[in-house]
């Protein structure tokens, strides 16, 4: 008996378009710490790497014009302080992307495993998919500190794999950006791009083996592996 197919998803960016909120909760807190706040194209490039990175790379990009390092404290606080307001206002304008509800129905139906694979904090990628819907979708979910290692390290993706008996020949990425694709391109599985993601990088520069701009239609690829 062949094993079942499993699809892992990325979170923001892939399933959910969580930018305007995310810059809400990172502008808050610059503007709380005293940083220049950000705009959502100039956000949307750090998104991919979690919080903690997110708001480093905000005050490093200060701290460079200073000429001054990064007070590890203050990003820490910083760090905290965005979780703590994120997490309240987790979902006040972040939308499913185009035919995802569909797709997952579809994966359902032909009993396809689905986990989250997100470098989001866990407790905030489970409250945001049971907030917007699609919880019971999925058998796994793994934020970036459910294991002692995260994308674009590969064994995020291959220990869910193993977590949910499933086989790494017979599993596929869907992300938006190069911490998916590197992790998957690592685990040696095949990676489904968004073509419009959270990344500063064009798609050409990102490994992937299908290019998609949002999800009606997806079933037709995933369709030649199973």
């Amino acid at each position: 008996m062949k094993q079942k197919f499993t699809v892992l998803f990325d979170l923001d960016g892939t399933l959910v378009d969580t930018a305007p909120d995310l810059m809400l909760a990172h502008n808050h807190v610059m503007k709380k710490f005293g940083y220049p706040t950000k705009s959502l194209d100039d956000l949307k490039s750090s998104v991919g790497q979690g919080a903690g990175a997110m708001i480093g790379r905000s005050i490093w990009s200060q701290a460079k014009k200073e000429l001054t390092s990064i007070n590890e404290k203050i990003k820490s606080d910083m760090t905290d302080e965005f979780i703590s307001f994120y997490g309240k206002n987790i979902l006040n304008e972040s939308t499913l992307l185009n035919g995802v509800k569909e797709f997952l129905n579809w994966c359902k139906k032909e009993s396809i495993s689905m986990a989250v694979c997100t470098n989001k904090t866990e407790h905030l990628a489970v409250d945001l998919l049971k907030k917007i819907g699609i919880y019971d979708y999925f058998e796994y979910v793994a934020g970036y500190n459910t294991f002692e290692y995260c994308k674009p390290d590969p064994r995020h993706i291959t220990t869910i794999i193993e977590i949910l008996n499933g086989d790494k020949n017979r599993s596929i990425m869907v992300g938006d950006s190069e911490s998916d694709a590197n992790a998957a391109k690592a685990a040696e599985i095949p990676m489904i791009l968004l073509e419009d993601g959270y990344t500063e990088k064009n798609v050409d520069e990102i490994y992937h083996n299908h290019l998609i701009k949002d999800f009606v239609g997806i079933e037709k690829i995933i369709s030649k592996y199973l």
